[in-house]
């Protein structure tokens, strides 16, 4: 581990861990995100931003001179209950830099307004969007952090049960269980830099609506997943949602699919957004660049 990350990250985690302890409603955490975003990522990136794209509200980030014929959707995180693609724009500029592709940023509907599965029904609609655009799905790559890994996951459970699979999938740092039965929700409680466990069921309350958490619409692990196209899954050796990615590289493998696990030390969730702060974040989009590369 660098010295870089165990020091940003024992800086902040005071800090956020006592904002999610504390917040009631999704409004502060939903600041918090914000807040987070300003200060990850300080180096600009050169692209072109193109608001409502595809007629949805989302965002199209294009590198000078990149490959036009594929493209990446992906899925902000922020718990389903925050985060957008504004707060996202330089990570996801940062990875259409290095894997040298546009990236479309959709603004999926939030809970508790729009409780799940809610934001699973505007995956759909984004994709179907992107295919009438003129995409193949061979052409597609799809993906995301934390939540918005989970999102994508579910699509592509529901693509695969279609028999149109993207060309690949991606998750960093996935929420794909729920039902929280992760045993890393138990035994990194008081290892995970950013987030307490115990608050966990509130935000399955919040987000979820009338949907059972095992339901594979909201919940990947439980989904099926015929002839399904290589995945990439990160997450941090110390977080709370290890297992998630661990259960389900696990779930995906039995499925038939080509699984890469990447499990990185001491690293906070979603360390990817501190690229420019230590050599981690970096690395971990690096890897996914490449891992992207060699799927079409």
């Amino acid at each position: 581990m660098s010295l870089r990350m165990r020091l940003v990250s024992g800086a902040l985690s005071p800090v956020v861990r006592a904002a999610f302890t504390h917040a009631q409603n999704p409004v502060p955490l939903r600041d918090g995100v914000d807040l987070a975003a300003k200060l990850s990522l300080p180096v600009q990136l050169s692209a072109e931003v193109t608001h409502d794209a595809l007629g949805l509200p989302g965002m199209w980030i294009r590198p000078p001179e990149c490959d036009d014929e594929r493209v990446i959707l992906f899925f902000h995180g922020g718990g389903y209950i925050a985060g957008s693609p504004e707060t996202h724009k330089r990570l996801a500029s940062r990875l259409a830099q290095l894997a040298n592709r546009p990236v479309f940023l959709p603004a999926y509907r939030l809970a508790p307004e729009h409780p799940l599965p809610a934001a699973f029904e505007d995956a759909l609609v984004v994709w179907d969007a992107l295919v009438a655009s003129g995409y193949s799905p061979q052409e597609i790559t799809i993906g995301g952090d934390s939540a918005g890994g989970g999102l994508a996951l579910t699509l592509l459970a529901e693509l695969c049960q279609r028999g149109a699979p993207p060309a690949g999938a991606f998750g960093w740092s996935p929420f794909t269980d729920l039902t929280l039965s992760s045993p890393s929700f138990e035994t990194n409680a008081e290892r995970d830099h950013f987030f307490p466990s115990e608050r966990a069921r509130d935000l399955i309350a919040m987000i979820l609506g009338v949907s059972a958490p095992e339901d594979p619409q909201v919940s990947p692990i439980f989904a099926r997943f015929p002839n399904c196209p290589p995945v990439l899954l990160q997450a941090s050796e110390c977080e709370i949602l290890r297992d998630d990615s661990v259960r389900m590289a696990a779930h995906l493998r039995e499925e038939g699919a080509d699984v890469v696990l990447s499990l990185t030390e001491g690293a906070p969730h979603v360390w990817q957004m501190f690229d420019g702060f230590f050599p981690e974040a970096r690395q971990a989009i690096e890897e996914t660049a490449e891992f992207l590369k060699t799927l079409n």
